[in-house]
């Protein structure tokens, strides 16, 4: 007689792995900013990622734990990921290759596969064109558009939880009568409210109670009111600095501030549809950058020449039809390069220089008489820049943050709303 036996199937460990956790604890690897690079001897500006370091990255994310489940691999396994010569397991490169798979299916990367070439015709036989070699290098991979806006929504929840806003995916609604933007919310009124009534929400209530019948008899339980949260246009000039200094002193501060800048895109994008944000970096001089590229930018071996990026933040801001117009300056160091009116690049990273300091502050006065407000994040308390920073928040009337890269994103985002928002009742 045939016998049958069943047991319990064990699916593989790849794919009892949660992506979303994986690729958010991979973060700062993804969003690498050249930090890493200035202690291995790789250009600052190589964008390129290789598979093994990907792999790398894996194997650190399930060590530290709760990725796998504990049913989901053997105690062998366990023992082997947590093991220094965990890489030449081959249970372990299964399983990173798995994962990585699944990323790309998934659309968190996009593997390249390393360029092939050919001999020259004269070096083979008959002229033929021989087999193709490989180069030596290796292969990579480019993250996606998808892994930049997720990375982006998880930065952004996360800062929203740490300031008290667990939720941001109200829908805005555009008030016709004033032409604002409000949130659109009825509730039932309450002693105190200042009487902004809901009248065909507070109509529906007393017919639905008493029927069709005039004249229609309303009740306190009826009457609804609108609480609303009106908000200004503003156009937005994220002035980033990518010289060198963002990742000097034994700590990335342009990762940090990478991230910050995707969680505040992401927020424009869903709560504040009306406002604009564009992206401007600067160093030896200055660049507009689009949002979606963001996340592959690197620092490089730039001086600070930041009257060069308030000239372009101004340009941007100027053709901007809003009700407010800022800029978020994220620095960390002096200005210390200037454009001169023939196009080279003045270079003084000794010190202030006055003559980069004054020109610096002649620029911030422009802003000012052109209704621009500038919003510095310091990452650095350096005395001589907690003065200079000083100066131009006294020039323009804006706010100064002497912050952390840790606590970057906390600030910026609770007074970016706090701007925007008025609550009335």
């Amino acid at each position: 007689m045939k016998v049958v036996r069943y047991g319990k199937y064990v699916g593989e460990p790849a794919d009892a792995v949660d992506l979303d956790e994986l690729v958010k604890r991979m973060g700062d690897f993804f969003l690498q900013s050249g930090f890493e690079s200035q202690y291995y001897g790789v250009s600052e500006m190589d964008n390129e990622r290789s598979m093994e370091a990907l792999k790398e990255a894996i194997l650190r994310a399930l060590r530290e734990g709760d990725l796998l489940p504990e049913d989901s691999m053997s105690e062998e396994l366990r023992k082997i990921l947590q093991s220094p010569q965990a890489q030449n397991s081959q249970a372990v490169k299964d399983l990173l290759e798995k994962l990585m798979d699944r990323l790309a299916q998934e659309g968190f990367i996009n593997p390249q596969q390393p360029p092939q070439v050919t001999p020259p015709h004269q070096n083979t036989a008959r002229g033929s064109l021989g087999q193709p070699q490989e180069r030596q290098t290796e292969a990579r991979f480019e993250i996606t558009d998808k892994t930049i806006d997720f990375l982006g929504f998880k930065t952004l929840q996360d800062l929203m939880g740490s300031v008290g806003r667990s939720s941001f995916g109200r829908h805005d609604t555009r008030d016709l009568s004033t032409g604002v933007e409000s949130g659109g919310v009825s509730r039932p009124y309450e002693f105190g409210d200042t009487l902004n009534m809901d009248v065909s929400e507070t109509l529906f209530n007393a017919v639905r109670r008493e029927g069709v019948k005039v004249p229609i008899e309303m009740t306190y339980s009826d009457l609804m009111v609108h609480q609303c949260e009106y908000h200004s246009s503003c156009a937005t000039v994220l002035l980033l600095d990518c010289s060198h200094s963002m990742i000097l002193y034994g700590e990335d501060r342009f990762t940090p501030a990478k991230r910050v800048a995707m969680a505040l895109s992401h927020l424009i994008r869903t709560q504040y549809p009306g406002d604009t944000l564009s992206l401007v970096l600067f160093h030896d001089s200055a660049e507009e950058v689009p949002l979606g590229e963001l996340a592959r930018v690197q620092v490089g071996p730039y001086y600070t020449n930041t009257r060069e990026g308030l000239r372009m933040a101004q340009r941007i801001l100027l053709r901007q039809k809003k009700d407010m117009r800022q800029i978020i300056m994220i620095t960390d160091g002096k200005p210390s390069a200037l454009t001169l009116e023939d196009g080279r690049i003045y270079k003084n990273a000794f010190g202030l220089d006055p003559f980069v300091v004054g020109q610096t502050l002649e620029e911030v006065n422009k802003c000012k008489r052109a209704g621009i407000l500038i919003n510095t994040f310091m990452l650095a308390t350096d005395y001589s820049l907690v003065h200079f920073v000083q100066k131009i928040t006294e020039i323009c009337r804006g706010k100064a943050y002497f912050t952390t890269p840790y606590t970057l994103g906390q600030y910026l985002l609770m007074d970016y709303m706090q701007r925007k928002t008025k609550q009335i009742h």
